[in-house]
């Protein structure tokens, strides 16, 4: 063993290669993941910059969240304002229309005016827009309603909000109270278009529950009409042989119209049902030569005719007989049932205004119309509120039903002096909000009165040519959505009230 020479194996070549060539390419590796690292980095970095890191911007969000809802912390940025890049010196100066040139002088309210500002006139062609509209149309409320949204601030949305849920019942009403200023109507075909009265209409009336016109003439003829405010089509007429009719009036049940003539004390009663026409040539109880003008109370149950010497009788409508008799100082000039009928006020040519009990046929009161040399027509509204008394010089005087009753001198509430000829027509609508006024003795004489304001409607009559003429009746529907003048023309004229949505 000791002689012997142990030698060590040397390692191969083949095996000292490979693992320098391992080597080198795990170098390669080792620099490629550091490229790629760096890569991430760099776009990581990029991402960083435009989005911000993930928590980061999860962070930002919730900041912007509870900063909107906290908008007293700090005051949102405010955007840049750019200025001109150039201005205009007269753009400043209110540049001046001349209104002198001849589209513009319609426009002008007097000869003063003869320059005006584009603000103004633009102003006064808004103004002119809307009583030609018959108001502001639709379309410019709700770009107003808008713009108001858009004002308003979310605190007074909430507060709207919680007053909305705090009340109870319907939203949504059929109708809200007439707005004064401008009346919203529209001029409709008249009402007996399709068979206009051969003279002077002397009544014209809706029927009380039906959609229906009656009109009645000094041709000796009654007719009815369907309201449709297109067509209106006639549905009969009666002719009444050598009695022309100085007044028509329907029954309170709607079944009946009674007619009274000029001339004598027959009057005619017109049974709709049964087609029939019924003359009544006297009347137990009644001493009189004629009977022109009469009431019908609204319980059906009496009709008032004046008489002369300043009597009124009253005449059941069953037994046609008359039951009572007034009598006041002067002459008749006329008269009117309270909605329950139990109240009769009536008013002489000398102008003072009596009120009797139907039952017992006592005077209750009697006071001077103020002012008034001498009466012409009187007017009593369905709620019990006002009383309307006309005069010769045109002077309408508005009284409180209450005033008149429990007060010893009533004092008007209102005197409307827009007429300048006598007042022979007063009329309320079914809802007390207007009062219709008009003269027979003067074309276009027709005004209509908003209560409680008591102001005349600017946009009536306000047409391009005479329409109305001279009116010798008039009468509104049963729920105001039309109005009918009778003029001395032989038409019904008809017009809607936008404003009330039913007939």
């Amino acid at each position: 063993m000791e002689g012997k020479n142990i030698k060590t194996p040397k390692r191969p070549l083949s095996e000292d290669a490979s693992a320098a060539e391992e080597r080198v390419k795990q170098k390669k590796h080792a620099a490629l993941c550091a490229t790629l690292g760096g890569e991430d980095a760099s776009v990581r970095l990029l991402e960083e910059l435009v989005f911000g890191a993930e928590e980061q911007l999860s962070e930002r969000l919730a900041q912007d969240d509870g900063g909107s809802e906290d908008s007293g912390s700090e005051s949102p940025a405010r955007p840049v304002v750019r200025s001109a890049v150039w201005e205009d010196e007269d753009d400043e100066l209110d540049e001046e229309v001349d209104m002198t040139h001849r589209f513009r002088r319609d426009f002008k309210k007097s000869e003063a005016e003869n320059k005006m500002t584009k603000q103004r006139l633009q102003q006064r062609l808004k103004e002119q827009f809307q009583k030609a509209m018959g108001g502001t149309p639709n379309w410019a409320e709700v770009t107003a309603k808008r713009s108001q949204k858009k004002g308003s601030s979310g605190t007074e949305d909430e507060d709207e909000g919680e007053e909305l849920m705090r009340r109870t019942g319907d939203f949504i009403g059929s109708s809200d109270s007439l707005p004064k200023g401008i009346i919203k109507m529209k001029k409709c075909l008249n009402a007996n278009s399709e068979s206009p009265c051969g003279d002077q209409l002397s009544s014209v009336q809706f029927h009380p529950s039906a959609q229906i016109v009656m009109t009645a003439g000094l041709d000796h003829s009654l007719s009815l009409f369907q309201v449709d405010g297109k067509s209106n089509p006639k549905i009969q007429t009666i002719h009444l042989e050598n009695y022309p009719v100085n007044k028509a009036l329907f029954s309170a049940d709607g079944e009946h119209i009674v007619a009274t003539g000029l001339r004598n004390k027959l009057f005619y009663i017109y049974d709709m049902m049964e087609g029939k026409v019924i003359p009544v040539c006297g009347v137990r109880g009644l001493n009189e030569q004629r009977v022109s003008d009469f009431q019908v109370s609204p319980d059906g149950k009496y009709l008032l005719l004046s008489g002369s010497s300043g009597y009124l009788h009253l005449m059941t409508t069953k037994t046609r007989e008359v039951i009572r008799s007034m009598k006041m100082n002067g002459s008749v000039c006329s008269a009117a049932f309270t909605s329950d009928s139990s109240k009769i006020f009536a008013n002489s040519q000398e102008g003072e205004v009596f009120i009797w009990d139907v039952q017992s046929s006592k005077c209750l009161k009697k006071f001077a119309d103020d002012g008034c040399v001498r009466g012409t027509s009187l007017a009593l509204s369905r709620d019990g509120l006002y009383l309307a008394c006309g005069s010769q010089s045109g002077v309408v005087n508005i009284y409180s039903q209450k005033d008149c009753l429990h007060t010893l001198e009533p004092r008007p509430l209102k005197a409307v002096m827009n007429l300048v000829t006598a007042a022979t027509s007063l009329c309320f609508n079914s809802t007390s909000e207007i009062l219709a006024i008009a003269s027979r003795a003067d074309d276009e004489a027709n005004r209509l009165v908003h209560l409680p304001s008591f102001t005349v409607f600017s946009n009536f009559p306000r047409f391009q040519k005479k329409t109305i003429f001279r009116t010798r009746c008039l009468d509104f529907s049963p729920r105001s959505g039309f109005y009918t003048v009778a003029n001395n023309k032989g038409n019904a004229l008809l017009f809607r009230l936008l404003h009330y949505t039913d007939f």
